[in-house]
């Protein structure tokens, strides 16, 4: 599991997303942006954070480091922001925590010299199905010369849908991924050389291993998977059909 450290103070609100983070500090020094358990997505977006977080980390592409932030709502005391107040009172125990970047900024339209990360990064939009960076949200920071990819909740969406239980692996599978409005794409011609190298790195043991970093207490059971290790095999079972199947795949990105 991603490592848990203790939020020691409360800083500041990032009003830029709708779930309202936050900018903490933590009983290990670092400095994070939190995103709470407590907030109207659910517990269900910290889950796609993690997993297509660490995927991508996996893939070699730059991404904040992630901890689970072991929040005391004692904290919320101090708080004269009632709207923050409400946030914390309703994030007891593990929230997630990406490591803040310091001096970054928000992606521009230049892209650095390691411009192969574009290709890199619509490749895994396109298998974890990510709708979420577009020009509206680009969700891409500029750090000391590189391209970092942050902020994932939006991918993974069949979870959404386990209300009743776990759905039909095939279906996600099969499902087309609309890269029109990326922000990337006209940065990328053809994606089959990325292709062929990133998904022989997707083996099943690193699907395993990546959903294992999920903890325990974001994965609410449903019909037929009660328990996290059901859960887990769940989010493995779907992620592996995906790897199966090329209909997700963009056939001329970018052209």
């Amino acid at each position: 599991m991603i490592e848990t450290v203790s939020v020691t103070r409360y800083i500041t609100p990032l009003r830029e997303g709708g779930s309202l983070p936050g900018i903490v500090e933590a009983d290990d020094l670092g400095t994070y942006v939190c995103k709470f358990r407590g907030a109207g997505q659910g517990v269900r977006v910290l889950v796609a954070e993690v997993v297509v977080g660490e995927l991508a980390r996996h893939l070699g592409l730059d991404t904040p480091r992630l901890v689970a932030l072991d929040l005391d709502p004692e904290i919320a005391r101090y708080e004269a922001d009632e709207e923050v107040q409400d946030l914390l009172n309703a994030s007891p125990g593990l929230n997630l925590g990406v490591d803040f970047l310091p001096g970054s900024f928000g992606y521009d339209g230049e892209l650095p010299a390691d411009a192969g990360d574009a290709a890199a990064i619509v490749w895994l939009d396109a298998f974890c199905a990510n709708v979420d960076r577009t020009w509206r949200n680009p969700n891409l920071l500029l750090w000391h010369g590189h391209l970092w990819v942050i902020d994932h909740g939006a991918s993974l969406y069949f979870h959404h849908g386990w209300s009743a239980g776990v759905t039909d692996p095939a279906r996600f599978a099969a499902q087309p991924w609309d890269p029109s409005d990326h922000v990337l794409l006209d940065r990328v011609g053809d994606l089959g050389a990325t292709d062929e190298r990133l998904s022989a790195l997707v083996t099943p043991d690193v699907l395993v291993e990546v959903v294992a970093q999920v903890p325990d207490a974001w994965l609410e059971g449903v019909p037929g998977a009660e328990d996290p290790a059901s859960l887990r095999a769940a989010y493995v079972d779907f992620l592996t059909a995906r790897l199966g199947t090329r209909q997700w795949l963009p056939k001329a990105a970018g052209r």
